[in-house]
C-alpha cells in the first residue's frame, strides 16, 4: 500500500466514523423527542395472575425495527473482544433498537386511541450477521408487542 492509498483509506475511515456518529446522534434526538410526546400513554406489564384493567376495546399492537452496526463500531467491538468486558457499542445498538420498537408500538396504539398498553414484551434477533464465520453481529431486529386498551 503506498502513501496515497493509506491517505485515502484514513480519510474514508474518518468520514465514515463522523457520518455514523452524526446519524446515531440524530436518531437518539428523534427518539427522545418522540418519547416525550408519548409519555401520556403508559406501558404496563402484568404478571399472569393479575386482573386486566377495565376495558371497552383491546387490540394487539407491534413495533419492529432493524438497526445495523457500522463498520467502525464492529472494529471497536472486535478489539474489545480481545481483552473482554462490556461492549458498549453493541449496548447502544440494542438500546436504540429497543426504544425505537417500543415507540413504534406505542405510536400505533395512540393512533388507535389507546389509553395504555399492557403486557408488553420484547423479542430480539440478529440478522445478516456472519456468526458462522465468527465475524460478529450484522444487524439487530427488535420487536415490541403489547395489548392496547381504550
Amino acid at each position: 500500500m503506498n502513501g496515497l492509498d493509506l491517505l485515502v483509506f484514513l480519510i474514508l475511515l474518518i468520514i465514515g466514523y463522523l457520518t455514523g456518529s452524526y446519524f446515531e446522534k440524530r436518531h437518539y434526538k428523534s427518539i427522545q423527542k418522540r418519547e416525550r410526546q408519548t409519555l401520556h400513554v403508559p406501558i404496563i406489564t402484568f404478571s399472569a395472575m393479575q386482573p386486566l384493567p377495565e376495558t371497552q376495546e383491546t387490540q394487539l399492537f407491534t413495533g419492529n425495527v432493524v438497526i445495523s452496526i457500522d463498520y467502525f463500531k464492529r472494529m471497536s467491538a472486535a478489539l474489545r473482544n480481545l481483552v473482554g468486558g462490556r461492549i458498549m457499542v453493541y449496548e447502544s445498538l440494542l438500546d436504540r433498537g429497543r426504544r425505537e420498537a417500543l415507540l413504534r408500538m406505542k405510536e400505533s396504539a395512540i393512533a388507535w386511541g389507546a389509553t395504555q398498553v399492557v403486557n408488553v414484551r420484547l423479542e430480539t434477533a440478529t440478522i445478516g450477521g456472519r456468526s458462522g464465520n465468527n465475524r460478529g453481529l450484522g444487524s439487530v431486529e427488535v420487536i415490541a408487542y403489547g395489548t392496547g386498551i381504550r
